[in-house]
């Protein structure tokens, strides 16, 4: 069956995909225009305005549908969607898809949580999430973004998270492959395309952005403060306090769990921190004293000594075509 106004109508109301208010309401907004397939009465009613097939469009699992989020789940090997947050910071709740998804941000920045880990987005890298990996995403106000779902065995892609350096050609193939009909035929221009952009996407290197977060309960009562705050100050004084244990107790917990010191996790974590909000758009000066720094230069050197560069050079260099 086409998925005509109709057609997308009629399942509408009978709860088999969301409704319109669903979708203006779906926490990173309409990833895709469900309503862009006219009713057809010709012989030709399976093709699309776009010039594609509109047969099995989608393999939607309906019980998704009363989740939050929407989970696409492609029939072909690989398919893009464009994403525009709105004017506030959006977030997906706990969700998976049993395709493999790239996010990457063209503008603004991502943040992807998995078990154990907070991944960063930053500009010209994605974060790859394999299929069946529960996560949820952080998206920036006015995040421009992209997902590309890859089925199973398609490509030989990592089988865990890691971010992947994301060069201005595969950019663009991404970018161009998202504005093109979701289905396509085995052999046909688009599927050819579609192979090219995986070679390149296994090609690319990686990146570790991830802050590791673990689930015991103490250290993400501290995460979730500091992300809720980044400018709180308390020392691990008066965290171990807050938390009924000693200095070195709760030094050894952060070290045993996350591989890191409590002072090198927390540093870490504003620096994720800081990296969201300077691809964001927000200024070096705003993120320092967000991030409770005496004084943007300050920052400048904490920084530089997790990233090798200066923070306003660092978003420049990632942002710039070629960088």
């Amino acid at each position: 069956m086409p998925f005509t106004t109709a057609g997308v109508q009629a399942l509408q109301r009978g709860g088999c995909v969301p409704s319109t208010q669903q979708l203006e309401q779906w926490p990173l907004g309409p990833c895709a225009d469900l309503t862009r397939f006219e009713p057809s009465t010709d012989s030709n009613a399976g093709t699309s305005r776009d010039g594609g097939s509109n047969t099995n469009l989608f393999n939607m699992r309906s019980a998704e549908f009363s989740e939050p989020g929407l989970d696409y789940e492609p029939s072909v090997p690989v398919m893009a969607l464009r994403v525009d947050v709105a004017a506030r910071e959006r977030e997906i709740p706990v969700h998976e898809h049993r395709s493999g998804q790239l996010v990457i941000a063209l503008r603004g920045a991502v943040s992807c949580e998995v078990t154990g880990a907070l991944w960063m987005v930053p500009p010209q890298a994605g974060v790859w999430i394999p299929g069946g990996t529960p996560h949820s995403n952080r998206g920036t106000a006015n995040a421009l973004i992209f997902y590309l779902f890859v089925e199973p065995g398609a490509a030989p892609l990592p089988d865990r998270c890691c971010t992947l350096r994301i060069s201005p050609m595969l950019s663009e193939m991404i970018q161009y492959l998202a504005g093109l009909p979701p289905l396509y035929e085995a052999g046909g221009p688009t599927d050819r395309m579609a192979q090219v952009l995986l070679d390149q996407l296994c090609a690319m290197p990686t990146e570790e952005m991830f802050l590791p977060m673990p689930e015991d309960a103490r250290l993400r009562k501290i995460s979730t403060a500091m992300m809720l705050d980044p400018s709180d100050r308390r020392t691990q004084t008066n965290w171990a306090s807050e938390l009924g244990m000693s200095d070195r107790t709760l030094n050894r917990l952060c070290t045993s769990l996350t591989g890191l010191s409590f002072g090198r996790w927390r540093r870490q974590l504003q620096m994720i921190v800081a990296l969201r909000e300077l691809s964001g758009g927000a200024t070096v000066q705003q993120v320092a004293y967000e991030l409770g720094y005496e004084s943007p230069s300050a920052f400048n050197t904490m920084f530089k000594k997790a990233f090798g560069k200066p923070p306003a050079t660092y978003i420049n260099d990632r942002f710039r075509v070629g960088g």
